[in-house]
């Protein structure tokens, strides 16, 4: 299967942007959308002893225009509906987001022309919030009493807007969650960029996995190129993506109440189910100990590529993937008040390492 689109997302792409060694290759956009990708690839030192005996590498796709790597999905799909007659000239966008796909699909209507309507929950950040609307988008709220038997609100938000796609004339909904085009994007952009950077020298990736996107699409263009790669996917306790008992909680960007379609559990050699305190723990070690301020996602994200690094033992070449900023989660993730609220108590030091080494992966 071709997992390429039928023209590129930006005609005036130049292959250099994924030529790692040129790192001063000048490059001019001619909008927000082609700015994407080409982002710094970081070596951890001193989040954990393990990091001095194997290569801990991250990604950040922080870097992005935006702050997220749902920027590429959003350009990508945007691009497809275009090709495809589904989004028309002024046309609505509708999308359920948590924040940063709707971020992205914002940035992109707002260059484009077109109207963006984002489905919230009570669990939408307020930075989000005022992202969002900064980019000119519309905010539509599910109320929390349509949460599902496990407290989640994303079939509601999905509910809700697949229906105004239905009543607002000339709308899409991309429906990220189910949308195939979703993995292809990562395919073009994030394993392109892979490839280009290692060159075949990579023991793992090490992906959240939520509407599955990111880490097919890694998975589906890498594999037949490296053939010895792990493809290692983390959840959140309290999803059910990796078959583990649904429970309410608040981390955003990985996690579901359903299994994503996209997922193909065959391609991964492993997956590790990480709970909220760890994630956020890590989170203030990646802040405190590397200068790195990034999403709660990322921080199970390290937890898990930590845990891998152990388990392969020295020389490992681990590269985590970095979906987002902090700045965005000042007001919880990094916020004492809001730890507190909800119950959570950070690890610090050995009581941190010593949780990460706890860990058991699950394994396909």
């Amino acid at each position: 299967m071709n997992y390429l689109p039928k023209s590129l997302p930006f005609e005036n792409f130049s292959s250099s942007q994924f030529n790692s060694r040129n790192r001063y290759t000048k490059i001019t956009a001619i909008d927000v959308t082609q700015a994407l990708g080409n982002v710094p690839i970081v070596r951890l030192k001193n989040i954990s002893r393990v990091c001095l005996e194997s290569e801990c590498l991250l990604k950040l796709e922080s870097c992005n225009p935006g702050g997220s790597i749902k920027e590429k999905n959003a350009v990508y799909l945007v691009k497809r509906a275009e090709e495809e007659g589904l989004l028309l000239p002024g046309g609505t966008i509708i999308e359920s987001s948590s924040g940063n796909f709707g971020v992205g699909l914002a940035m992109v209507g707002a260059v484009r022309g077109y109207r963006v309507i984002i489905v919230v929950d009570a669990k939408t950040a307020p930075p989000f919030r005022r992202m969002l609307k900064a980019y000119g988008a519309e905010l539509v709220d599910v109320p929390l009493h349509e949460a599902d038997e496990s407290g989640s609100m994303q079939k509601a938000r999905m509910k809700r807007a697949h229906d105004l796609a239905a009543t607002i004339p000339n709308a899409w909904y991309p429906c990220q969650h189910m949308n195939p085009w979703n993995t292809e994007a990562h395919s073009y952009y994030t394993a392109r960029e892979i490839e280009a950077h290692f060159a075949g020298e990579l023991d793992a990736v090490v992906v959240g996995v939520s509407t599955a996107g990111q880490i097919m699409g890694i998975a589906r263009y890498l594999l037949p190129r490296f053939p010895k790669i792990r493809i290692v996917g983390v959840d959140v306790v309290g999803s059910v993506i990796m078959g583990t008992p649904a429970k309410p909680y608040k981390m955003t960007g990985i996690g579901l109440s359903f299994f994503p379609p996209n997922l193909d559990l065959s391609m991964l050699d492993r997956a590790y189910v990480i709970p909220e305190d760890m994630a956020y723990s890590v989170c203030h070690a990646l802040a405190s100990h590397e200068g790195l301020l990034l999403g709660a996602s990322t921080g199970a994200i390290v937890a898990g590529g930590l845990h891998l690094a152990h388990s392969l033992g020295a020389g490992a070449r681990i590269l985590m993937i970095n979906p987002d900023r902090g700045d965005r989660y000042l007001e919880t993730v990094y916020d004492s008040d809001w730890l507190d609220h909800h119950g959570f108590t950070l690890k610090q030091g050995k009581h941190l390492d010593d949780a990460i080494a706890s860990l058991t992966p699950l394994s396909f």
